[in-house]
């Protein structure tokens, strides 16, 4: 076969046992620099929509170039990985709410090792080959390569949306040295919708920018020291994490349910009931977060949250 073929071929290969191993999506971008993303990010950053994120800004030209992350790439695999879990809300009915990405095994472990026997696979079919697999651990721009790599496009609340598959799935990318034909964006199919940014509580939705100072995923997740700036009842009772946005996007009626057994919530945690979260110990969060990514935010993290949301109702507030 001719050069063209051999690329389309590859691609083919790689795109087919991605699905087979239950991936929800594939798509292959020739790595290189992503022009157009520069004057977002350094706008982005001048704007401090970091908050206290200090990390986003470092490695800025490994962000743009992944060629500078992995020497010798020469195509950047992206890949879905569905991790919805329904729309009935994630914990007992009167308990704060956690977002659904975090239900289950962090999926940091899960992804990666789907990504290791997936290319295994491929190896395995297409010869050997030199790269490396990312899963949110790496300064890449995960969203503009799957978008660029037609998975889908970067929603008005910043989020990949596919037009058949919704936004209720994780990003991970395959930086790698194989040579493979590339596929092509897509259109925005956003239009004058706007329910993203109506409904955040906390204004932190622009159109196509999300400031991430002001999200209430930032304030739970990210940010280390104590919670201002904000009131109780704008969280609308989240304690990790927001799944608001994505609630609200119209495209996520296309959203399946996951079929990963890790992502299953632990018994414990869909039974816990509020006052169970607010004496939750230091023992029964290891025991009920043992593998997940809520321990990002750690035991004293997700008490200061909780102890938030409650703030409001137990303490008047006076006036200034």
């Amino acid at each position: 076969m001719n050069r063209s073929e051999m690329l389309a071929y590859r691609a083919s290969v790689v795109k087919k046992l991605a699905l087979e191993l239950g991936f929800y999506g594939c798509g292959i971008s020739v790595a290189g620099f992503l022009e157009s993303e520069a004057p977002r990010l350094e706008d982005w950053l001048n704007k401090n929509n970091q908050g206290k994120m200090a990390y986003m800004a470092n490695h800025f030209d490994l962000r743009l170039d992944p060629r500078k992350l992995e020497p010798g790439t020469k195509t950047i695999v992206s890949l879905l990985y569905n991790y919805f879990p329904g729309h009935q809300k994630t914990t007992a009915a009167e308990a704060p709410n956690i977002a659904r990405y975090a239900l289950g095994e962090d999926y940091h472990f899960v992804v990666k090792r789907k990504m290791r026997e997936w290319t295994a696979a491929v190896q395995n079919v297409l010869g050997p080959c030199s790269g490396r697999v990312f899963v949110d651990s790496a300064p890449i721009l995960e969203k503009a390569w799957a978008a660029k790599a037609g998975l889908g496009w970067i929603g008005k609340n910043t989020n990949l949306i596919s037009p058949k598959k919704g936004s209720y799935f994780f990003l991970a990318e395959w930086l790698v040295d194989m040579e493979m034909a590339p596929d092509n964006p897509i259109p925005d199919y956003c239009g004058d919708c706007t329910r993203c940014i109506d409904a955040c509580p906390t204004g932190a939705i622009e159109p196509y920018s999300v400031n991430g100072s002001k999200c209430i995923s930032y304030f739970t997740i990210e940010l280390k020291e104590a919670i201002r700036g904000v009131e109780p009842s704008e969280f609308k009772d989240w304690m990790f994490g927001c799944d608001i946005c994505q609630e609200v996007c119209p495209w996520n009626r296309f959203s399946e349910l996951h079929q990963e057994p890790a992502f299953m919530p632990k018994m414990e945690l869909l039974h816990m009931s509020r006052d169970d979260w607010k004496n939750l110990s230091q023992d029964a969060f290891q025991k009920v977060f043992s593998a997940s990514a809520v321990k990002r935010t750690g035991y004293s993290g997700l008490m200061r949250n909780i102890q938030f949301l409650d703030s409001e109702k137990n303490e008047p507030r006076q006036e200034s």
